[in-house]
Order: C-alpha cells, then sequence, then structure tokens
C-alpha cells in the first residue's frame, strides 16, 4: 500500500462494518416489500464496499474481482425485483 495509511483503511472497515449493521436492521424494519428491497441493495453495495477495501488492505486482487461480480449481480437482480414488483407479476 503506497499512497493511503493503513490505519484509514481500517478505520473505514470499521466505518462500513457499524454500517452494515443498520442496514440489516433496516432490512428488518422495512415496512412494505420496496424498504425490503433498497435495504437489500444498500447491503450488497455495503459488501461490495468492505471487499474493495480488503482487496487494498491485503492486497488480493481476487477480492475486487468479488466485488465487481456482486456489484453486477446486485445490480440486475435490483433492476428486476423493481421490475416485477412494479408489473404485479412475472417478467414479460
Amino acid at each position: 500500500m503506497s499512497g493511503v495509511p493503513v490505519l484509514v483503511v481500517v478505520a473505514a472497515l470499521i466505518w462500513v462494518t457499524a454500517l452494515v449493521i443498520v442496514g440489516v436492521l433496516a432490512l428488518l424494519r422495512g415496512r412494505d416489500v420496496l424498504q425490503r428491497l433498497i435495504a437489500l441493495d444498500l447491503l450488497a453495495v455495503l459488501v461490495v464496499a468492505l471487499l474493495a477495501l480488503l482487496s487494498y488492505l491485503r492486497d488480493v486482487p481476487h477480492y475486487l474481482n468479488a466485488a465487481v461480480a456482486l456489484a453486477l449481480l446486485s445490480f440486475v437482480a435490483t433492476v428486476a425485483a423493481a421490475r416485477y414488483l412494479a408489473t404485479g407479476g412475472p417478467l414479460e
């Protein structure tokens, strides 16, 4: 790691982990399906951030590959679920 001090990355890891806990609480307390869908999307973004931070901290590029794959899958799943909820039935 050349540019960023390790303390900053560790602080970011702690902060994102705390946000994951808040996201889980938002998922559990969601009043309707749309709020739960948004909370799931939030959790996916936070896990992508955790994977990217771990990839930088440990200098392991495989974590970054997993983060990109998760981001793509999360985007497609969120769009599909939102479209399903908007139309009220299976995708056409």
